[in-house]
């Protein structure tokens, strides 16, 4: 990983880093939970099995030589949040993702994380444009991304066949200065 890439500080209690091979246990325990998969891609699954964990952890499913990191606290891994660069002309542009162990829902550490890693991203990878989507029902995730000056540029209608339902995939974007 470059050393630009390292992860930017969060808070006291919260940090980012590389996700590490014995951080298996922690993904079991916050990824096997039906809540937490079904606001993410299917890329996450439930149940969230011992092989998934593996092959995550292994760089088989997100590239974690991309900035790709484990939400910490207290040391411990309780989540996720990395991004992905565009290519050839949208290479100005990335799309980030992340997720939370629900016992921590509502503490507002997902606002302070995102508050940290948004700018430090664009700063890092000289981006103009992150970019993020969060499927309709996903109130929460929205406000984590509006409170951090995210702006919702639109709607993608019916844009997602998650579980068996549509749903339309919200759009928001922050630009650099």
């Amino acid at each position: 990983m470059p050393e630009a890439w390292l992860p930017p500080d969060v808070g006291p209690g919260i940090a980012l880093r590389p996700w590490r091979g014995d951080d298996l246990d922690a993904l079991l325990e916050h990824a096997n939970d039906e809540q937490v998969s079904r606001g993410t891609s299917d890329r996450f699954p439930f149940p969230y099995t011992r092989e998934d964990g593996i092959a995550f952890l292994a760089g088989d499913v997100v590239d974690l030589t991309a900035p790709v990191f484990a939400i910490t606290l207290d040391g411990r891994a309780v989540g996720g949040i990395g991004l992905r660069t565009f290519a050839g002309e949208r290479a100005v542009g990335a799309e980030f993702g992340y997720w939370l162990g629900s016992r921590h829902w509502g503490r507002g550490i997902m606002t302070e994380v995102v508050a940290a890693f948004a700018p430090w991203a664009m700063v890092a990878l000289d981006l103009q444009r992150l970019q993020a989507t969060v499927l309709d029902f996903n109130h929460a995730s929205a406000r984590v991304l509006e409170k951090n000056g995210f702006i919702e540029e639109g709607v993608l209608r019916r844009a997602v066949l998650k579980r068996g339902r549509l749903h339309d995939l919200r759009m928001y974007a922050r630009l650099r200065g």
